[in-house]
């Protein structure tokens, strides 16, 4: 579609269909998403004239709701698409030249014609587009050059996978344009992990960028190459809970090597076991050689490893207990997770001075009162708590979250269904 074409389409009632599917329908979300596509729409059409093909493509970014690091040490993760997205107005070139403009950012310019990582790019949004075409190159694909225009809702450094999202935008994007929307969801992530590990530089396990490919809220077992990917069907908003994330301010930007040490000490463990990760290594031989490991590795490294044998089967417990319509249960577990984290997995504070994850988590046990969870959301340190809220006391607690963090720190979330998507 052109522009034009694409404004009407997206004011028929297939289009405002699409939009409640992706977006919800809490406050109004059909309406302001209508006017958000349509400032994109015009702004691609200003940036780069008029163009016969252009597409709009979305992905999703993604809260993990039990599974914190495990998926590196190929462990199981429950984890959800959210209504919150990376969209973009993408067109065709002629070339092997991008040209992005994102809202808020300054132009970015490269040619994919050489897609070897650089040491220059990484920790850049242009080391995740090259690493992307330089991924699905590798795997048979067809890549290109394109104009596009970006906005996107999945804050920066707010542990709600903004990489990830854009990652698989950028996948889906190239898949549209030059392969008639052949790439499988799960390689579709595999490509973007690809592009965040090898090219931008850093060493992030598979589950953001499977959440926000597949879509939907999804058990995830990464023990295999191929990971197993189990669909679950569960409405919170009908069960009288709401998913509120909440923004306590600091962003985990800069924080990359305290990710990476939580992996890397986790590894450590498994090699000092005999086994290339944790999954690998039996939980009984684990015990029975702690006091070694102590010696050998550290408190802190069993510490984390403890957190991962103990947090891997609290995936299993979460969805038997969705499954069988317990939330109670289910909460017990969400809330259980969290407690791990912050405590063994010790992912919660960057510094001893600010705490703000660690505050809005007391916050939260406070207003919750023993209904509903709340937990750290994402890598920690810095970003997003994710709180289960029941409807009853949602205003009290955005208020009360509010008047502390600030006006706009909690998103009134949905699960969305689809993963990344070609919207019309």
């Amino acid at each position: 579609m052109n522009h034009t074409a694409l404004m009407e389409a997206l004011n028929t009632p297939r289009g405002q269909e699409r939009l409640t599917r992706l977006y919800g329908h809490r406050d109004d979300a059909p309406q302001r998403q209508t006017a958000r596509y349509a400032a994109l729409i015009t702004r691609h059409a200003q940036l780069f004239g008029p163009q016969e093909k252009v597409l709009l493509v979305s992905a999703p970014g993604r809260t993990e709701i039990v599974g914190n690091h495990t998926d590196h040490n190929r462990g199981r993760v429950l984890a959800a698409a959210i209504s919150l997205d990376t969209l973009a107005a993408v067109s065709p070139r002629g070339d092997m030249v991008v040209r992005l403009h994102s809202e808020g950012y300054p132009e970015i310019e490269l040619d994919l014609a050489d897609l070897a990582p650089r040491h220059d790019e990484e920790g850049t949004t242009a080391a995740l587009i090259r690493g992307v075409a330089d991924g699905m190159q590798r795997r048979g694909y067809r890549v290109g050059g394109f104009d596009a225009a970006v906005t996107s809702q999945v804050l920066s450094g707010s542990g709600l996978s903004s990489s990830a999202a854009f990652e698989v935008m950028v996948c889906c994007a190239l898949d549209a344009l030059y392969n008639g929307g052949t790439v499988d969801a799960v390689v579709r992530a595999q490509i973007a992990q690809y592009a965040e590990n090898v090219h931008f530089g850093k060493p992030s396990g598979l589950m953001d960028q499977m959440a926000s490919s597949v879509g939907g809220m999804t058990a995830i077992d990464f023990e295999h190459d191929q990971p197993v990917i189990d669909p679950l069907g569960f409405d919170f908003d009908q069960a009288g809970y709401a998913l509120v994330v909440v923004s306590p301010g600091g962003s985990h930007d800069d924080l990359t090597p305290q990710y990476a040490a939580i992996r890397e000490e986790m590894t450590a463990v498994a090699h000092q076991l005999g086994a290339d990760t944790l999954r690998g290594a039996d939980r009984a031989q684990f015990d029975g050689q702690m006091a070694a490991l102590r010696a050998q590795l550290g408190d802190r490294a069993v510490l984390r490893a403890m957190h991962y044998y103990t947090e891997n089967r609290r995936v299993t417990d979460a969805v038997a207990a969705l499954r069988a319509h317990d939330l109670p249960l289910f909460f017990d577990q969400v809330n259980a997770s969290g407690r791990s984290s912050w405590q063994w997995l010790q992912n919660i504070a960057a510094s001893d001075r600010d705490q703000p994850l660690a505050l809005a988590l007391a916050l939260a046990q406070e207003l919750l009162m023993g209904h509903g969870a709340c937990r750290v959301h994402g890598g920690g340190f810095a970003g997003t708590t994710l709180n289960f809220v029941p409807n009853n006391k949602l205003e009290q607690f955005v208020d009360q979250m509010s008047a502390v963090f600030g006006h706009g720190c909690c998103y009134v979330l949905d699960v969305r269904p689809e993963g990344a998507a070609r919207v019309l």
